[in-house]
């Protein structure tokens, strides 16, 4: 059938539908059979274990087939997760536990104050950063990138493999235990991930559907869902987060995958805290007590509105510091050369940084240096106002929220410091090559921002605001909620931060005002900077596809022959496999056009590289070798039997001068055979001298050599032979666009079905090869490398008018005056005699 691949004939595509029934019916026969076949065999076993082993597979059938495999798995990837995140949440808040333990036992002394507060941090750092750069460096950082390049279809090697997660997590513990401003999100996605890839590889033991890699993308879309919503028991917003910053084209019929793995797993980690008697009940992460019958009234708008473009305008800077001092390290080629050499350097130095600003005897005590994450945000939440008129002194507040009275300033002082200290801090401290994430220390730093607005809003009004007679004080929390949500929003370019307060806070008084805030902030975040996944893809350089900016309608008219690669590297139905050798040696790509020849250029399919491969090793592999060694051995022992005689000198001398003539007739013919080939036939060495030994007691150098050149020779002639494709795997269809086709349509169907090149034919004709790297060069506006014809940035806008048309109706009238000769199918058009008929 290969001769029919890629033809524009009627009989392919009813070919091809019995071709997927008859297969498709083969692998279910085969597979019922397999399984009953081994239950037959297990009822005749008479070991101790059988009738263990028959019970285990009929309930193993029972469960699959009642149950599904679905639910199983979303269930055990639930609960794994809630267990991680509770043990993991545990350990840290023993690690800070500790670091206060010790703080506060050595307040006798201030410097020792300071070395533990110091030394803790540094250690915690330094071992979490060395683990993770011995076990797997591909746990650095927050995971989210990665996993959305995985989600797109891009293989990255070691990213979810079981040493990854035993160094993320451990990495993790470790890093966010030091209490440096580090988050827990990202990682947890990746955590989550890595998780649902083990279990499928758990589950395909056991047979069925696990086994089909589009399963294992879809399971894993569910695993970022899960991670969120067991970080923050948020399944709602988990879902949705997980969604907007790992997907471009969400598959629908996943939609109730991440909402059932994710509500399962936020449940069983609220219920872990009330068996651990953290919580009496199942309720929110922070709740908050904010009145119900009157929230916020219609005149506080315009404040909301004021934080939300802050927040966008904030978002954009933070990425832009954190790929600054990112860029600005690697630059700096001296500095970066040293930090190589002394990985373990940067993260000390960095933590050691840190941690002496927020020693809370120093300049920690104007910005609540000795809180917390969690317990900034708690405080920062709370519905009772710090302070009026910002007098200091009417700070009557206990417990927590006595961090941020000092004698000689006043709150809106120590939160704008811990808004400026926090922000830089956390943008230089996401950049330590140990696993963590971004998005609780912008949280925290957006609920201060909010905080400080409502601060200031009751100042202003400390009456509060009267409406129908009635006064209704400012609630400073509430604006802590919205900034919260913008500014997370804004550097994540995330809506769903809305639904996750609201989760997180257990209230949803405030609707209004976030939905408000955190478009307003996505809107300007969004026109100035990416997010912080897509910087952190581009500073990585991960093979991923960018998005289309907004307004940008140059996308509409540059096309893909003005990117696409012309020399594209092929093999002709024709081929030898010498030709297949010449093409694995010189390129790396994962899989090649096959066209019915160099003249026509009719693209008749692809073929993956591991087929040819495949082909190449059947030809010439050590099978077939060996299987021509012995075969010559054979011929040679029994010609050599013939002519040489034992009792006779004369026939020896005559034997060996008949090799001797044999091996200088080869070496003749063999002369041009490459010295490379030479290195696998010494491989054989021993099986000629097993094979030669019987006949003479040391086989002479001459004899051996010319079986060498007897291979050599046989080798060259099997490369010279015609390719056999019809035992080889070849896809009929690959994905196909035509040179006009704009850059726009090229960029959404490359994203909507997961593409990583798609040739370019015309009228059947290979003529190029777009690729992502090509695309992505297009997009970012960089498209002149080398290999790729592109058109001046001025010259891709065409003219609109009737002379385009025209020129492409003439270029149509040519084709068709050219290929008009040609049979094509038509549809059968019923004549008057045929309707009469009828």
């Amino acid at each position: 059938q290969t001769p029919m691949y890629g033809r524009y004939t009627q009989d392919l595509g009813v070919y091809a539908k019995e071709e997927a029934a008859r297969l498709r019916e083969g692998s279910q026969r085969r597979s019922v059979s397999e399984r009953s076949r081994t239950l037959d065999l297990l009822e005749y076993d008479k070991g101790r274990c059988a009738k263990c082993r028959i019970c285990t597979v009929r309930c193993q059938k029972f469960l699959i087939s009642r149950v599904g495999e679905d639910w199983i798995f979303l269930i055990l990837l639930g609960l794994l997760m809630a267990l991680v995140s509770w043990v993991v949440d545990f350990c840290i808040a023993i690690c800070l536990q500790a670091q206060k333990w010790m703080y506060g036992g050595l307040d006798s002394n201030v410097f020792l104050q300071y070395l533990a507060w110091v030394t803790y941090p540094v250690v915690l750092i330094t071992f979490s950063a060395g683990f993770t750069q011995i076990l797997a460096p591909q746990a650095v950082g927050s995971g989210i990138p990665e996993m959305k390049t995985i989600l797109r279809g891009v293989v990255l090697k070691e990213y979810l493999t079981f040493k990854t997660f035993v160094a993320k997590v451990i990495g993790l513990t470790c890093a966010l235990g030091s209490g440096m401003p580090l988050g827990k999100e990202g990682p947890f996605v990746h955590i989550a991930s890595l998780c649902a890839a083990l279990l499928s590889k758990f589950m395909s033991l056991f047979g069925g559907i696990y086994e089909n890699e589009s399963r294992n993308i879809e399971m894993l879309a569910a695993a970022c869902a899960v991670g969120v919503g067991c970080c923050f028991a948020a399944p709602i917003g988990g879902v949705l987060f997980s969604i907007e910053v790992t997907s471009t084209f969400f598959a629908v019929r996943n939609y109730w995958r991440g909402f059932f793995a994710a509500t399962f797993s936020a449940f069983i980690f609220r219920v872990l805290a009330v068996w651990n008697r953290d919580e009496e009940t199942i309720t929110a992460l922070f709740k908050t007590r904010f009145r119900l019958d009157f929230p916020f009234d219609l005149q506080e708008l315009p404040a909301f509105a004021v934080i939300g473009i802050a927040s966008g305008f904030g978002g954009a800077l933070f990425v832009y510091l954190n790929r600054l001092i990112v860029q600005f390290i690697r630059k700096q080629k001296a500095i970066n050369k040293f930090l190589m050499k002394k990985r373990l350097l940067y993260p000390a130095l960095v933590t050691l940084l840190v941690s002496t600003l927020t020693f809370p005897p120093g300049f920690g005590q104007f910005m609540a240096g000795r809180l917390t994450q969690k317990e900034s945000l708690v405080t920062l939440l709370d519905n009772r106002t710090w302070a009026k008129q910002g007098i200091a002194e009417e700070f009557d507040y206990i417990s927590h929220s006595q961090a941020w009275k000092h004698p000689q300033v006043n709150v809106f002082v120590t939160l704008v410091l811990f808004i400026v200290m926090k922000f830089w801090m956390s943008a230089l401290a996401t950049t330590i090559p140990v696993p963590c994430g971004a998005f609780m220390p912008v949280f925290v730093i957006g609920a201060a921002f909010g905080r400080l607005v409502g601060e200031s809003m009751a100042a202003w009004f400390p009456d509060g605001i009267h409406t129908d007679g009635t006064i209704y004080p400012i609630v400073p929390g509430g604006y802590a909620v919205v900034g919260a949500a913008a500014l997370s929003g804004a550097v994540t370019h995330t809506v769903s931060t809305a639904v996750i307060v609201f989760e997180l806070t257990g209230q949803i008084s405030h609707i209004l005002p976030v939905m408000i805030a955190v478009i307003l902030a996505n809107a300007v975040a969004q026109s100035l900077q990416p997010s912080l996944y897509d910087s952190i893809i581009r500073i990585k350089k991960l093979p991923y596809l960018p998005e289309l900016g907004w307004g940008h309608h140059e996308y509409y008219n540059i096309r893909v022959e003005d990117i696409m690669v012309r020399d594209v590297r092929y093999i002709t139905l024709n081929c030898c496999y010498r030709d297949l050798h010449d093409v694995l040696l010189t390129g790396h790509l994962k899989t090649l056009a096959l066209v019915e020849s160099a003249e026509s250029m009719i693209l008749l399919g692809s073929i993956e590289r591991a087929q040819l491969q495949s082909l190449l090793s059947q030809q010439l592999g050590r099978p077939r070798r060996l299987e021509y060694i012995r075969e010559r051995a054979a011929a040679e022992k029994k010609r050599l039997s013939v002519v040489s005689n034992p009792g006779s000198e004369d026939g020896s001398q005559r034997a060996n001068h008949e090799v001797r003539f044999q091996v200088r007739e080869a070496t003749a013919r063999g002369a041009h055979i490459s010295r490379a080939r030479f290195s696998w036939f010494f491989f054989c060495w021993q099986f000629f001298c097993s094979v030669i030994c019987p006949l003479q007691s040391s086989p002479s150098s001459s004899l051996l050599l010319f079986y060498f050149l007897q291979i050599a020779e046989w080798e060259e002639q099997q490369l010279d032979e015609q390719v056999n494709f019809n035992n080889c795997k070849i896809d009929p269809a690959p994905f196909q666009l035509v040179e006009r086709t704009s850059l726009h349509k090229t960029h959404t169907i490359f994203s909507l079905l997961g593409l990583d090149h798609a040739y370019v034919t015309s009228i059947g004709r290979l003529i190029g090869v777009v690729s992502l790297k090509e695309l992505r060069k297009a997009i970012e506006g960089s498209v002149t490398v080398k290999g790729v014809k592109v058109r001046p940035p001025l010259a891709s806008f065409r003219d609109s008018g009737t002379s385009s048309s025209e020129n492409e109706a003439t270029e149509l009238h040519k084709l068709w005056d050219r290929h008009k000769s040609m049979s094509l199918p038509r549809e059968h058009v019923p004549s008057d005699s045929d309707e009469k008929s009828q």
